[in-house]
């Protein structure tokens, strides 16, 4: 079984008050990858927690043996766990992690405050992805289905090539919760796209206001997922749209007006003033 990678910050409160950000991987990711946000939302003063979803950080059978509502349940788990601490909770996703943390939204409306969503992902149709994508849908239902695994290729979701590089490093490793496995195994896909099926019915449900970060050129999930999810929240939504960034906006060369951006988002659940050093942040990048 593999070991509780989450990853739990504690900060200093924000006014007297305790607030929670529950952070969410993506599929076949690591909560390592949440981290560079974590850390800023730590300084202003909320405590952090970036779960470990189940069946990650292991190996690729354990991943593809996952199904998603499993990942679901360390959400929820997260949150339980937050919830001893903090008087309001925003939840927070990168990729397919965004889906799950709507799910939360939806669902728990009266314990989750706000949303932020990174890089949302309800299709696989960004400018890396081949044009027989859609092929992968009818494989994945074939004999050899089970045996299919997609490994990752460049540039890996970020553009910073310094950034790619050190990451590629973490993950020919070995070590699986540094940055990831190298092939997401087409189990998992399959229930990402179940995930997806469940989860797009209910984006009407959430009211809570909500944050929405995407790159213009992400090169796995085009800027068209922010668009129909923005259409379709039945809460406030702000919109960030990044110029110099790929898929994993958390890691890439922008990640710190991404954690400016949601700290200054999390200060309207605090009723908090930004500190000092983020309000220069989001003022130098918009």
């Amino acid at each position: 079984m593999t070991t509780d990678r989450s990853i739990h910050m504690t900060g200093n409160g924000i006014n007297g008050g305790r607030l929670g950000l529950l952070l969410v991987h993506g599929l076949g990711g690591t909560p390592v990858e949440m981290k560079p946000l974590a850390r800023k939302a730590r300084d202003a003063g909320a405590d952090v927690l970036c779960c470990h979803l189940a069946g990650h950080c292991g190996t690729g059978e354990e991943l593809a043996g996952t199904p998603w509502q499993s990942w679901y349940a360390s959400v929820e788990e997260g949150l339980a766990r937050l919830e001893q601490d903090c008087d309001r909770i925003v939840v927070g996703g990168l990729s397919m992690g965004a889906l799950l943390a709507a799910r939360l939204a939806a669902l728990q409306p009266e314990r989750v405050h706000g949303l932020v969503m990174l890089a949302p992902t309800l299709r696989y149709d960004g400018w890396s992805i081949p044009w027989y994508g859609f092929l992968l849908r009818i494989l994945i239902h074939t004999p050899i289905g089970p045996r299919l695994s997609f490994v990752e290729k460049p540039p890996y979701g970020i553009k910073d090539e310094r950034i790619r590089a050190a990451v590629v490093r973490a993950m020919h490793s070995g070590d699986s919760s540094a940055a990831g496995l190298l092939s997401t195994p087409s189990g998992a896909i399959r229930e990402m796209w179940r995930l997806t099926d469940d989860v797009k019915p209910r984006l009407g449900q959430v009211r809570q206001p909500t944050l929405l970060v995407h790159a213009r050129n992400d090169d796995i999930a085009s800027l068209a997922n922010a668009f129909h999810i923005q259409r379709h929240l039945a809460g406030r939504v702000e919109a960030l749209i990044l110029d110099d960034s790929y898929h994993l906006v958390t890691v890439d060369g922008q990640r710190d007006l991404v954690a400016a951006r949601v700290n200054s988002f999390l200060t309207g659940f605090s009723g908090a003033s930004v500190t000092p050093s983020v309000r220069a942040k989001v003022a130098n990048g918009g």
